[in-house]
């Protein structure tokens, strides 16, 4: 069973959303380094560049795939983990801590209603998305 924590909210593309104020910290599930297998690279945006949700906010390479990451939530991007461009088995290691990739300052914080709960999350895995 994939750990899943109840705190944070989650896409059903596997990303998860952590909040603070207006601020939305943002990385892929525990399921989703699983299923990509030993992540080799990511490719994240720049601090300032606006992201609408569902559209592309990153890219993740691992060593069975490239996939694309979808942002959670709209708004602009305000900090990106720059220690996962040296480490990005980071992902791997630790999905909810340390390998979190980017905070994205929210245009409208009540879109993260729309995201999964962990509850949720843990069925739409289950069913198999």
């Amino acid at each position: 069973m994939a750990n899943i924590p109840e705190e944070l909210r989650y896409a059903k593309s596997h990303e998860w959303v952590k909040v603070d104020g207006n601020k939305a910290r943002v990385g892929i599930t525990d399921h989703a380094q699983d299923e990509l297998g030993d992540v080799v690279a990511l490719y994240l945006p720049e601090v300032g560049e606006s992201v609408s949700k569902g559209d592309k906010l990153a890219e993740i390479d691992s060593m069975k795939t490239s996939e694309v990451i979808y942002a959670p939530v709209s708004g602009v991007v305000v900090e990106v983990n720059t220690s996962l461009d040296d480490l990005p088995e980071t992902v791997n290691e630790d999905p909810y801590g340390e390998g979190w990739m980017v905070v994205i300052e929210m245009n409208d914080p009540s879109e993260v209603q729309s995201l999964l709960t962990a509850k949720e999350y843990s069925e739409s895995i289950e069913e198999g998305e």
